[in-house]
């Protein structure tokens, strides 16, 4: 709880520009990915899935939308916010931008671990772009765990 508290409210420090570039790249990445199943979703298609060949199971089964509004459409808004943030920081240094920016895949990598769930022990089927994204939402989690961490070695330092 010490760490969360002292996450929240110092500022980033020393920040690696190679990670966040490497998460904004992985961000318009899932951007595209779940942009493109939007499209797919709004024109009644189904995407080919021959690597998986789960992809008509999951995205027609009723735990592909929320509230009436598709998960692809979910991941477009979470992969937009967070390049957005990104962006925003390389653009102004603003440390604060950042470090909200990169809390979005704590909540991206819980979505996508209850997906994958969904996938492998409900739907017994997968979707190849459904898994990339979840893939795309681990790295992300995963790299902005670095980033806070590398800050709080150097408040550490201070």
């Amino acid at each position: 709880m010490t760490h969360l508290k002292h996450l929240l409210t110092k500022p980033l420090v020393n920040i690696s520009t190679p990670f966040v570039i490497a998460a904004l790249i992985i961000a318009v990445l899932g951007f595209a990915d779940a942009t493109y199943l939007t499209i797919e979703h709004y024109q009644g298609v189904i995407p080919p899935c021959s690597i998986t060949g789960g992809c008509e199971k999951v995205l027609t089964s009723d735990f592909s939308s929320i509230a009436g509004i598709p998960v692809s459409l979910l991941g477009v808004v979470y992969y937009l916010l967070v390049s957005i943030g990104i962006f925003a920081y390389l653009d102004s240094k603003n440390g604060l931008i950042l470090k909200y920016a990169l809390m979005l895949p704590t909540a991206g990598i819980l979505f996508s671990l209850w997906f994958v769930y969904l996938q492998a022990l409900v739907l017994h089927a997968y979707c190849f772009y459904c898994l990339i994204s979840a893939s795309l939402s681990t790295i992300l989690f995963i790299l902005s765990c670095a980033i806070f961490k590398r800050s709080c070695a150097s408040h550490e330092n201070i």
